[in-house]
């Protein structure tokens, strides 16, 4: 067999988000769906600075019976040059019970103590910013009690 072919990231930027109160739209299709509002945030780093617009922006998060967390958000972004990038990602956030429950009451928890990850897509009309829309990104996350936040890593 061949040696498996490499697999390369750059960091991109960190993302730090503000969310609002969750609004419970209770259980459906064996999860239990919240809807989150993203009230603004920051990206910052060597290849992306942007605000993060509030609204619409959201996280529709189904969480499973056992705490696992399904994300799907959806967020505006204005580059430090003005232009608009539209990001969507999906994440994963597992762990063990306890853990979750921890951070669930919004207490602060080591991002190694659980698994938190996302898959970041953009989009964007601007000529400067194009080579957004031709990579997959990955992001690590925590959730600190004020909002999440994400290192960004394009996947090169």
């Amino acid at each position: 067999m061949d040696a498996p072919l490499p697999l390369r990231t750059e960091f991109l930027f960190r993302m730090s988000l503000t969310v609002g109160a969750p609004q419970a739209v209770g259980p459906s299709r064996g999860t239990d769906l919240r809807v989150v509002p993203v009230t603004g945030g920051t990206v910052s780093g060597p290849r992306l600075t942007a605000e993060v617009l509030p609204g619409p922006a959201g996280d529709w998060l189904r969480v499973e019976p056992d705490g696992t967390t399904h994300l799907d958000v959806r967020l505006t972004l204005r580059a430090s040059g003005g232009a608009l990038v539209y990001c969507h990602y999906t994440g994963l956030r597992a762990g063990p019970p306890e853990v979750l429950a921890r951070l669930g009451r919004g207490e602060a928890v080591a991002p190694e103590d659980y698994y938190f990850r996302t898959a970041l897509h953009f989009e964007t009309g601007a000529p400067d910013l194009a080579w957004l829309t031709r990579i997959l990104a990955v992001g690590v996350g925590q959730r600190l009690p004020q909002g999440p936040v994400y290192d960004v890593y394009g996947v090169m």
